[in-house]
This record gives C-alpha cells, sequence and structure tokens, in this order.
C-alpha cells in the first residue's frame, strides 16, 4: 500500500500554498495526497450534524475549507488522486495521527488565526518537533516556491541522525533532476581561537578536514545507489543555523535530519531545525530518525 502525502489545511494562505507544494510532491514521487482539517465541532455539538439551515457554523466552515483546497489540488495536477478528511480532533493530535500512515506531512508557514508576527505557527512547529514522519513546513520566497533554482541543499548533521535525511534528500534531488548541495558546518575549539596565526591557521585547516572527510564517508552510499545525482559537497566554518540559513536563499528546498527518542514525547528539534523553521528562505523538511 502507497503511503500518501498529506497536507494540513485550515483555509489560510500559507495553508492552501502547502496545498500546491504537496500536489506537485505527489505527482513527483506518484503518491496519492490526503488532504485533513482538524475540527472539533462534532464533539462540542454532542450530537449528530444536523442539517440545512442549522447546521452548526464550524461545520459549514469545514465543509468549506476542506472543499476549497480539494478544488485547488485538483485543478493543480488532476493525475493526482486527492482524498480529504475532517477529523474531530485539535490540529496536532489530527496530524501527528495522520503521520503515522504517510509518506510525509505538508504544513503551511502559519495557520488560520497565527498572528502575522510569529515567524513559524505554533502547530507547525509542534508537529515539525513530534512527528514520526518527514515534515514539510512550505515557506520562502517565489523562487524557492517554484523550484527555480533547481538545487536541493541537505545539511549533513550528527551520524545519529543524518541517515534518512540523506536518502531523502538524494531521491528528492532525483526526482528533481536537480543538484544536491551538502553542507557540513564546523566550528573550530575555542581553546584553539587564541595564539599565533599560524596555530590558528593550522587548526582551522585541520577541522576544515576533518569535516570534508566527515562529509565524504557519509554521502558515500547514498552516492552508490543514486548515481545521476550531481553533488556538491562542502565543509563550511560557522554555526551551522547560520550557514544553512544563508545558503537556503539559493535553494528550493532544505533538509535536516532530527533524532526521536523513543517513548519521549516532548518537543525534539535541534537549533539547526528550529532556527531553518523560523527563518529560512526556501520550504524545510525536518526527517525524523529515531534512536
Amino acid at each position: 500500500m502507497e503511503l500518501p502525502v498529506v497536507v494540513g489545511v485550515d483555509g489560510s494562505s500559507p495553508s492552501l500554498t502547502a496545498v500546491d507544494w504537496a500536489v506537485d510532491e505527489a505527482a513527483r514521487r506518484g503518491l496519492p495526497l490526503r488532504l485533513v482539517y482538524a475540527s472539533l465541532w462534532e464533539r462540542y455539538e454532542g450530537a449528530l450534524p444536523s442539517t440545512g439551515k442549522d447546521r452548526p457554523s464550524e461545520q459549514v466552515m469545514a465543509e468549506n475549507v476542506i472543499g476549497t483546497a480539494t478544488e485547488r489540488a485538483r485543478q493543480r495536477n488532476p493525475d493526482v488522486k486527492v482524498s480529504a478528511n475532517v477529523l474531530p480532533e485539535d490540529a496536532v493530535s489530527a496530524l501527528l495521527d495522520a503521520g503515522d500512515s504517510a509518506f510525509a506531512l505538508v504544513l503551511g508557514s502559519r495557520g488560520r488565526g497565527e498572528l502575522k508576527e510569529l515567524l513559524l505557527g505554533s502547530v507547525s512547529l509542534s508537529v515539525a518537533a513530534r512527528a514520526r514522519c518527514p515534515v514539510v513546513v512550505v515557506r520562502g520566497d517565489s523562487a524557492g516556491l517554484a523550484g527555480s533554482h533547481e538545487r536541493i541543499l541537505l545539511g549533513a548533521g550528527d551520524p545519529g541522525n543524518s541517515g534518512e535525511a540523506v536518502r531523502f534528500a538524494f531521491r528528492e534531488a532525483e526526482l528533481r533532476g536537480c543538484v544536491l548541495d551538502a553542507v557540513r558546518a564546523w566550528r573550530r575549539p575555542a581553546n584553539q581561537m587564541v595564539g599565533s596565526l599560524g596555530v590558528d591557521a593550522d587548526s582551522a585547516r585541520g577541522e576544515g578536514e576533518r569535516a570534508a572527510a566527515f562529509l565524504d564517508e557519509l554521502l558515500r552510499g547514498a552516492m552508490a545507489d543514486h548515481p545521476a545525482v550531481r553533488v556538491r559537497g562542502a565543509a563550511v566554518e560557522g554555526p551551522a543555523h547560520r550557514v544553512l540559513v544563508d545558503r537556503s536563499a539559493a535553494a528550493d528546498l532544505v533538509i535536516v535530519g532530527a533524532r526521536r527518542r523513543v517513548g519521549y514525547f516532548g518537543l525534539q528539534l535541534g537549533r539547526t531545525a528550529h532556527a531553518l523553521l523560523h527563518h529560512a528562505q526556501c520550504p524545510v523538511a525536518v526527517v525524523p530518525h529515531r534512536v
């Protein structure tokens, strides 16, 4: 059974942009698309839905939201199989449950009712930090949303949380026929920041070489499995979150891994993923790795 691409909708403009992105992703991967809208009106009404003019306003809203999103998806690509559900749960719970049987969850950067000043909606942040499948938060400028850069950016993190992200990135680059830029950020140790210029230069060179060797090792298997993907690796000095946010301006998607500790129910996002979700200039994929 093919797992669908699931997109959360709520009638907001960011969620409709997420629908467009999700339709294109489902088409690339040959997967069905499932639209999910969470509404608690049934629970609060305490009775079966009424008909006619007496229908609750929340029921009408739910039908309008899911209907508009469904029509938009079908107009975007009639060949993608689309299903839609209104779920009687809060948004975070509904999306996390849907993610258990999804290839990926796709969300807008902000939902209906979120303050415009917020960089990222609370639902998107909570789901990205807890889902057991890849989560894509659709954000950024028009070039990145349109995929016109023809470039995927992979943030190469620790070996313990990067394996699934590497595989996801290579497959995405292969399907799009674009370049994969893999970046490993490094920092020289604080105790090597002082001393003679020669010592500083040697220590920096050594750290850069270790980062480059780490990147080569991390990518070797995936490169053998996907020989058609053009890969550009780079070891870059600087904080990983700043390096990747800066480079996201020339990418169509930035991908990072996230460790998921079994039995731990709190938010599980590192600093780099958190920064990208708030500041990246293109869509962000957070790919979990369970430990």
